[in-house]
């Protein structure tokens, strides 16, 4: 074989899941999966650093386990383990797993009421519900339709709206909230989001969020709104530390993020069937479909004792994935090992800390409109019925109503305000999934 065909052999192998491409060229591809993911990986870390009001040390660990989440997660579900049992941890499909916005508003909720140790603690019990899940998921599959997953999917991205206007305007809470250079940083990030996600292609457009970011960031060096004391403090290397954040478990807690977990499995099938069927042309198989789930809640069972937060597979790399058609797994396990050597570096976590809240919520509430719009496709997908269309306003409207009152429910114990009434994610899913019951179908 010629050197000119074994070249196209070896580049060829991008696009077959087992194949051995050529480091030079799995490697921008693998970067483009890492500029893709690493923002919304580390931004609810910083989000629920911030609600929990840790210390800076703290703030950095926490960011660094997210990374370290992200990477054992991928790997996991790249190369399973127990393929050939009946019971496995990993799909073997080409997945990014990161730290999902999904869990965002509830755990800002519970870190200023119960702290980190009960969100870690609530999380085992998540993994624990997301593993049964994933043994069941022939039977229980239907309670979960597109109309009830992407309710809740969008019911996430308004949830998530009030955490991204109060980051512009500074922070809740910081010295500078609502002071103008918050706002002006804000909106030039935002705008440069828009420019690239809209005006350009390729690679730009995939780090739209990051290059909305950098643009930002430099804009806040210029005002002075940048403080590097606490980089030159941090490490160069640093392995995660086994219960640092201690754990915990309060009733209320494992309550909101068990159903919680259940919806994510619900969407991590959605996830990977879109990778399934856009880039290899056919549906997950049920052994697939049972490993990725089983996968998933083991991850974040084991996790919790590091402080990994809870993780997901991230839609936006497997738009890349379906978009690209590379497939790889080697080409993927590449972008794993890059987020891997990141969260190893407190020197680059610490880097992270020093992004202005102005800058996070002007990158951030585009991705957070987009979850929301996500959703609401989602629900639609099956068309546009009385019956859905009175599902999905009841269980939203519910939802969002209780968290934007929650001072209604003051004659019921405290648990029940913490799930119900701070959790509108929770109330939506519930209504949701009752409602798909309980109201009949009609033909068409």
């Amino acid at each position: 074989m010629g050197k000119t065909s074994m070249t196209d052999a070896r580049t060829a192998a991008l696009f077959q899941l087992d194949g051995r491409p050529h480091f030079l060229a799995a490697l921008p591809l693998a970067l483009q999966h890492v500029v893709a993911m690493i923002v919304g990986c580390v931004t609810p870390a910083i989000i629920v650093a911030g609600a929990a009001n840790i210390a800076q040390p703290d703030r950095i660990i926490l960011i660094q386990a997210s990374l370290l989440a992200a990477a054992f997660g991928t790997f996991l579900q790249l190369y399973p383990i127990g393929k050939k049992t009946g019971f496995h941890l990993g799909a073997g499909l080409p997945v990014i797993m990161g730290v999902s916005f999904a869990y965002v508003p509830t755990m800002q909720i519970l870190a200023g009421q119960y702290g980190l140790a009960a969100i870690l603690g609530a999380q085992v019990i998540g993994g624990i519900c997301a593993v049964i899940f994933g043994l069941f998921i022939r039977k229980i599959r239907r309670f979960f339709p597109p109309l009830v997953a992407g309710t809740v999917v969008f019911t996430i991205g308004l949830s998530l709206y009030p955490i991204a206007i109060n980051y512009m305007a500074g922070g809740m809470g910081q010295p500078t909230y609502g002071q103008w250079q918050n706002w002006v940083v804000a909106l030039f990030t935002l705008g440069v989001v828009i420019f690239f996600n809209h005006f350009s292609k390729g690679i730009l457009r995939l780090a739209s969020i990051l290059m909305g970011i950098v643009a930002g960031y430099a804009l806040s060096l210029v005002l002075g709104m940048v403080d590097f004391s606490n980089v030159a403090g941090a490490g160069y290397f640093q392995l995660p530390g086994v219960l640092h954040f201690g754990m915990e478990f309060d009733p209320p807690a494992c309550i909101a993020l068990a159903l919680l977990f259940v919806i994510n499995s619900v969407q991590a099938i959605g996830d990977f069937s879109a990778t399934t069927s856009g880039a290899m042309g056919r549906q997950p198989t049920a052994d697939e479909l049972h490993g990725a789930i089983v996968g998933l809640g083991a991850t974040n069972i084991l996790g919790a004792f590091f402080g990994f937060l809870p993780t997901a597979s991230f839609s936006q790399n497997v738009g890349i994935v379906t978009t690209t058609k590379v497939i790889n797994k080697a080409t993927l396990a590449l972008a794993g090992i890059l987020i891997l050597f990141a969260g190893l570096m407190p020197k680059f976590s610490a880097l992270l800390t020093t992004i202005p809240y102005a800058v996070l919520g002007g990158a951030t509430v585009s991705v957070f409109a987009s979850i929301a719009m996500t959703g609401i496709k989602l629900a639609l997908s099956d068309g546009a019925s009385a019956r859905d269309t009175a599902i999905i306003g009841l269980a939203v409207a519910m939802g969002m109503g209780l968290s934007a009152a929650p001072q209604t429910l003051y004659l019921f114990p405290d648990w029940v305000t913490t799930i119900f009434g701070k959790a509108p994610v929770v109330v939506a899913s519930i209504i949701a999934i009752s409602l798909n019951l309980i109201i009949p179908k009609r033909g068409k």
